[in-house]
Formats: structure tokens, C-alpha cells, sequence
């Protein structure tokens, strides 16, 4: 069987178990003549379990208007937020650190709970990206 074409590979951050045809999910999608419920219903069944969470879906469209998608979990930022119970990270990180550091623990806890989304299965190899997020985002690694 030949490989459909693909004409876009979309990537948005919704509210897990609450997508709607509304903004952003209809705006995006509406633009290349797709079903919005052919995507909200199955996304919203995949991802009841999360409900409310942040997840990154990647959409792939194909030139026959049908799609397939893949989520793939709360955003590495979002877990670091969460963990160091924090809105936001600095806004010149090479300057300016927060207070908060994350533990060895943390990072540990943040990269099992990145596995499933990662293309590694090396947890010190995830640690390693978790711990360049946080960089990214002026909290530093305690020692």
C-alpha cells in the first residue's frame, strides 16, 4: 500500500480530555479542510485520564483531509513548573537563576515520567535533557 502524502505536521499544547472545535484546535485545523471532531472526540477519549493537564499532540495531515495524531505528554517546562511549584521560569536564564533548585530526586522523578515520550530509554540519558530544560529555564541542579 503507498504511503499517503502528507501535507502538514501540526504540533499544539492542549488541556488533556477538554479540546473543543473552538480556537485553538478549529482555527488550526479549519485551515486545511479537516473534521475537527475526527480529531477533538478521539483526543479527548485518548486523553480523558489526564484531565486538564497540558499535552503536546503532534498532527500529522495528510492530502486525502484525513489525519493522524500522537500525544505526547505534559511538556518537560510544565513538570519542572509543577515540581518546583513555580509559574514561570527566569527570563534571562544565563543571568538570573531562580531560588529554587531541583533535586537529584526531581530530576529523576521528571525523566521516568518523560520516558514514554522521549526516544531514549537511557534514564541518565533523559536526566541529561530534564536537566538542560531547567537550564533553559534559570533553575539550576542542586549537587
Amino acid at each position: 500500500m503507498a504511503q499517503k502524502k502528507i501535507t502538514a505536521n501540526l504540533k499544539l499544547k492542549l488541556k488533556a480530555g477538554q479540546a473543543s472545535a473552538g480556537p485553538p484546535v478549529g482555527s488550526t485545523l479549519g485551515q486545511y479542510g479537516v473534521n475537527m471532531m475526527d480529531f477533538v472526540t478521539p483526543f479527548n477519549e485518548q486523553t480523558k485520564e489526564l484531565n486538564g493537564k497540558d499535552v503536546t499532540v503532534h498532527i500529522a495531515i495528510y492530502e486525502d483531509r484525513t489525519m493522524s495524531f500522537r500525544v505526547i505528554g505534559t511538556p518537560t517546562d510544565d513538570l519542572i513548573k509543577s515540581k518546583l511549584g513555580i509559574t514561570k521560569g527566569s527570563g534571562r536564564p544565563n543571568s538570573e537563576k531562580l531560588s529554587k533548585k531541583l533535586t537529584a530526586q526531581d530530576l529523576e522523578d521528571i525523566a521516568k515520567i518523560k520516558a514514554n515520550d522521549m526516544n531514549s530509554e537511557d534514564i541518565e540519558s533523559i536526566k541529561k535533557m530534564v536537566a538542560g530544560t531547567a537550564r533553559s529555564m534559570g533553575v539550576e541542579i542542586a549537587k
